[in-house]
């Protein structure tokens, strides 16, 4: 069983055993992490989404239901997917662009997060790359070299009061904002083969590393040059309370893509 993305039928089997595959391959990679200072504060604003979106989906809430791959695990081949920008993109958008992307400390300013309905989190991981190929599938990645590329990935791994979820989240920064456009809707159409790789907890932590197969949600939203994902899961492997780790996931995007939007773009807020 799992949950998918919002719309896939409770009990669906094929998506999500290949999302597993994919995880259990990814994770054996060698993944880079950097150590960086801990922020204070929390800035919450409106999130906007700028550039052209060919595909519908993505914003977290009812999006359509993953499709199964047609690719075969291993293989890197991916449709030819352009973008292009809308007539009424911002005037201001070149000049945006031409800032540095936004740095680990910047996307997850702090360890202990409180959010607007008093639910609390802590941050427990934090990795961060500038080989974003380090961190995803590789048909993500293959997508991603058709443009002019991905400066940053990074990626931050969250958990409750309880410390019974685990929620990954990971913002992937472009230079342009049509590669940002095509990968937020190639992954909104098929999450399970573009996707970004879920953080294993340090042994630090104290927390186990979520079983082989486990139920898990996935969401994403685009910001002004990046696309911001969340995969959630119960750290146990539990396949029940679909709504409650539905909505730690959805509320933790929503902060990082927050931050992401109050940095890139902050006349916006």
């Amino acid at each position: 069983m799992s949950f998918g993305d919002q719309g896939t039928p409770y009990g669906a089997v094929d998506p999500y055993t290949q999302w597993v595959v994919e995880q259990e391959r990814i994770r054996r990679r060698r993944r880079t992490r950097r150590a960086v200072a801990a922020g204070t504060g929390v800035v919450l604003v409106a999130a906007i989404t700028a550039g052209a979106v060919l595909y519908t989906g993505g914003d977290g809430a009812g999006e359509a239901a993953a499709p199964p791959s047609s690719t075969a695990p291993g293989s890197s081949a991916v449709p030819s997917v352009t973008a292009s920008l809308p007539p009424d993109a911002p005037s201001a958008l070149p000049s945006l662009l031409a800032r540095p992307v936004i740095r680990p400390e910047q996307a997850f300013p702090a360890k202990s997060v409180r959010l607007g309905d008093g639910s609390r989190y802590e941050r427990v991981d934090l990795a961060t790359t500038t080989d974003c190929s380090e961190g995803m599938s590789p048909e993500l990645a293959a997508l991603i070299q058709q443009g002019q590329g991905c400066e940053r990935l990074t990626a931050a791994l969250f958990t409750d009061t309880e410390r019974r979820s685990q929620v990954t989240v990971a913002v992937l920064s472009f230079k342009t904002v049509q590669d940002a456009s095509t990968v937020f809707g190639m992954a909104s159409m098929d999450p399970v083969t573009y996707q970004v790789v879920s953080l294993d907890p340090p042994p630090e932590a104290g927390m186990p590393t979520v079983p082989p197969g486990s139920a898990g949600v996935f969401r994403r939203l685009m910001t002004v040059r990046s696309v911001v994902f969340a995969n959630g899961q119960w750290g146990d492997g539990s396949e029940t309370d679909e709504a409650a780790i539905t909505k730690e996931t959805e509320d933790l995007l929503q902060y990082a893509d927050d931050n992401v939007v109050a940095y890139e773009d902050p006349d916006s807020v």
